[in-house]
């Protein structure tokens, strides 16, 4: 079994490779958080997927850690394929590389559409702690 602290190796092209590591946390007071960090270069970007009306994040009674969605979809932030889709997405909208902190809620809809849009991907079977059914397969 990995050790899941330690970071992860993502190649995105032959110059690009980011490491990553998902972290659950709450800050004093604050909602519950599952932070996406990604190092490249020795610069920390943080996708930070904050829990809300209607958002859920992992660790929960619901789900499992690194679940992050909504009443609809749901991602995986421990998958690489997630990860990829994550960086990709910031990577098209200028984001990356971002010294500091990112809304992942932001790009969680144009990841769960292209992943709905793969058959085959978690994504396209719409999981929720609220339907009664596994967020995950």
């Amino acid at each position: 079994m990995r050790d899941a602290r330690r970071p992860r190796r993502l190649t995105v092209d032959e110059t690009t490779t980011y490491l990553w590591t998902v972290r659950h946390r709450h800050r004093d007071g604050q909602v519950c958080e599952d932070v996406l960090t990604l190092i490249r270069d020795g610069v920390p970007t943080r996708i930070v997927f904050r829990e809300g009306e209607g958002r859920y994040v992992g660790g929960g009674a619901y789900t499992h850690s690194g679940g992050v969605g909504d009443r609809a979809h749901h991602l995986n932030l421990h998958e690489p394929g997630t990860v990829r889709a994550l960086v990709d997405e910031a990577r098209r909208r200028g984001l990356l590389p971002y010294d500091g902190e990112l809304d992942g809620w932001i790009l969680f809809p144009a990841v769960t559409r292209a992943a709905a849009a793969t058959p085959g991907t978690a994504a396209d079977r719409p999981a929720s702690p609220w339907d009664g059914r596994p967020a995950s397969p």
